[in-house]
Formats: structure tokens, C-alpha cells, sequence
């Protein structure tokens, strides 16, 4: 194991702060990162390659925008990631809240692989759309579509909205100014990243 639970529980901890998680989540938690540490070592998923700054940066913070969630959405709400990636923030929303039903969406290749091992060796529910968003039906929309460091950010917001089912929300992470939205939570321990919510169209 690249980390232990009890080292992955500290650091994800501040973005928890009292939540009640599954008791299984840092078990969970540590395979994720065993593979992708190991993808990693072979195909760019990540620029970050220290595994206590991996836990910190990429599971803490998708933790987090997985707390803001659970205040927004019952039991059995779908959830897009995006422009996942390596999976963030969908596979560790997932992991915190089981309940929901998440979906990964990835053009690259490689990286969609990735998220089938992983949803795979992980045995999650999570759905993976390999290929554009753009591309879904046009019907197919979401309770919260979840947006965080994706290439095109600005055409991406757009395709996001229209992806927002009725009375749903889009949640995305990053910097300061990043959209206008209804509600701006400062990520803990940084002045510098935010988690954005807002409302879809009614």
C-alpha cells in the first residue's frame, strides 16, 4: 500500500471536518491511490507524482466538493464528472457518497481505461461515458454536473450548463473568479481554491 489509512484519513480529514464516511472510505481510498500511482508511472494522469500531496490536492479537495453535494441532493441523484480525468472529483464523490449515482466522462483514451480499472478494481457502480460530452444525447442530463481543472474551461462551463437537469446544480472547482455563482465555499487551508455552486435553469 502506498500510504496507510490512518496517513490518508489525516490529510483528507480537514476536508471532512466531523462528516460521517463510509466506514470502509480510507480502505477504498488507498487502492485508488495504489493504482493510480502505478498508472501514473506509465501514463500522465496527473502531474502531481508525491503521494501525500495526490491524497491532499486530488482526494481532499474532491472530498470536499463531495460534502457541498450531499447539502444539495437526495439519495439516488445523478452526478456527472465532467472532464474526469483521473478521476476527480467523481470517483472519491462516489466513494463518500454511495448512495448517488455518478457517471465519469472522458474523451482521452487513456484516461477512460484508467477509469474503468479503476471503477472495476474498486467494485463502484460508477458509470464511465467514454468520449465528449458534447456527443451525449441531447436529452441526457444531470442533478449536479461537476467540473474541476478541465482544458477549455470556458467552453466547458457552457456545455456543463446545458447538461444541469431542471432545479439541478454545477459545482466547479478551481481558482478565484472562475464563474459567477450563487454560493462560493473557500476550500480548507488555501485562500486560492474555491468550490463553486450553481443552480440550474428551473
Amino acid at each position: 500500500m502506498t500510504l496507510s489509512e490512518d496517513r490518508i484519513a489525516t490529510l483528507v480529514e480537514p476536508y471532512l471536518a466531523g462528516f460521517a464516511v463510509p466506514p470502509n472510505l480510507y480502505v477504498q481510498l488507498g487502492g485508488y491511490l495504489d493504482l493510480l500511482v502505478k498508472w501514473n508511472a506509465r501514463t500522465n494522469l496527473t502531474a502531481i507524482r508525491e503521494p501525500d500531496e495526490m491524497v491532499r490536492r486530488h482526494f481532499g479537495e474532491s472530498l470536499f466538493a463531495g460534502v457541498q453535494v450531499k447539502g444539495l441532493v437526495g439519495d439516488g441523484a445523478t452526478v456527472m464528472d465532467f472532464g474526469s480525468g483521473a478521476g476527480f472529483p467523481g470517483v472519491p464523490i462516489q466513494l463518500l457518497l454511495p448512495e448517488l449515482r455518478v457517471s465519469l466522462a472522458e474523451s482521452q483514451g487513456k484516461k477512460a481505461a484508467f477509469l474503468r480499472e479503476a471503477v472495476r478494481v474498486l467494485g463502484l457502480k460508477t458509470e464511465v461515458l467514454a468520449g465528449r460530452v458534447e456527443d451525449l444525447p441531447v436529452g441526457r442530463r444531470f442533478d449536479v454536473v461537476a467540473l474541476r481543472a478541465v482544458d477549455k474551461m470556458d467552453e466547458a462551463l457552457v456545455e456543463a450548463r446545458r447538461r444541469v437537469a431542471a432545479g439541478g446544480w454545477m459545482v466547479a472547482l478551481g481558482g478565484g473568479g472562475l464563474i459567477e455563482a450563487e454560493t462560493v465555499v473557500a476550500m480548507p487551508g488555501t485562500a486560492e481554491s474555491f468550490v463553486f455552486l450553481t443552480r440550474g435553469q428551473a
